[in-house]
C-alpha cells in the first residue's frame, strides 16, 4: 500500500510538472510575435540590425571601448544615422521556439566582434564611477537561472514600436528591479544603459 502511494505521488508530481510546462508554453504562444520593419516575424538565430525609430539620434548598435579600456566590451549606439552597426541574433529562453515574441526572456548576441571579446552575449554590469547599470558584452548564453540573471532581456511594445527592457523572469525566487534600456551620452559615446526614463525606441531589419 505504501509502495502504491509513493508511485501515485511520483505520478502526480510528474503530471504537475508536465501541466505547468504545457501551460507555460501555451502562454508564450499567446504572446504577440515581434515584427521587423516589413512586418515579418523575427526568427530566433537570424541576423538583424537594431535601428533607432527617431531620425537624427544615431544609428544601429555596436561594440566600442569606453574609459581607458583597449577591448571594445561596451554596447553603444553608432553616432551616425547612416550606420547600421553590427548584426545580432535573438535567442529565446525556450530554444525550441523559432519565433521571437514580446515579453519573453531572451539572450541578445552580436554575430561578429573583435577577437579580444570572449563572448558577444549582452549582459548588464554596474559601473561604480557613474553609478549606472550599462549594457556590455561577455555575457553567458542560455542556462537560465540565478547565476545568469544579468544576461536576459525582453522586447516590449512601446508607442507603436519596440523597446528593450531588463526584467528577467528566469529565476522564480530572485528579486529584480525592472528597467528600460535607454541611451546615455558619455564622453561623446551613446551607451546603452538601464533607466527609468524614456527608452531607446527601436525597430528591426534583417541583415
Amino acid at each position: 500500500m505504501q509502495h502504491l502511494t509513493m508511485n501515485t505521488f511520483h505520478l502526480f508530481t510528474l503530471l504537475s510538472i508536465l501541466a505547468t510546462s504545457l501551460l507555460s508554453s501555451a502562454a508564450q504562444e499567446s504572446l504577440a510575435p515581434v515584427l521587423d520593419i516589413y512586418n515579418n516575424q523575427l526568427r530566433a538565430g537570424t541576423n538583424y540590425y537594431i535601428l533607432p525609430v527617431i531620425d537624427g539620434r544615431g544609428g544601429g548598435v555596436t561594440l566600442a571601448t569606453t574609459a581607458n579600456k583597449t577591448c571594445p566590451l561596451d554596447v553603444i549606439q553608432e553616432p551616425l544615422q547612416s550606420t547600421n552597426g553590427l548584426p545580432l541574433t535573438f535567442l529565446p529562453v525556450n530554444s525550441k521556439k523559432g519565433v521571437v515574441r514580446i515579453s519573453t526572456d531572451l539572450n541578445i548576441k552580436f554575430s561578429a566582434a573583435p577577437t579580444c571579446v570572449k563572448s558577444t552575449v549582452w549582459k548588464v554590469a554596474y559601473d561604480e564611477s557613474t553609478q549606472n547599470f550599462f549594457v556590455k558584452s561577455e555575457g553567458v548564453e542560455g542556462n537560465p537561472g540565478r547565476e545568469t540573471l544579468d544576461n536576459w532581456f525582453k522586447i516590449e511594445e512601446y508607442d507603436g514600436d519596440y523597446k528593450f527592457v531588463f526584467c528577467p523572469t528566469v529565476c522564480n525566487f530572485c528579486k529584480v528591479v525592472c528597467k528600460n534600456v535607454g541611451v546615455l551620452v558619455q564622453d561623446g559615446k551613446r551607451r546603452l544603459v538601464l533607466t527609468d526614463n524614456a527608452p531607446f525606441k527601436i525597430m528591426f531589419i534583417k541583415a
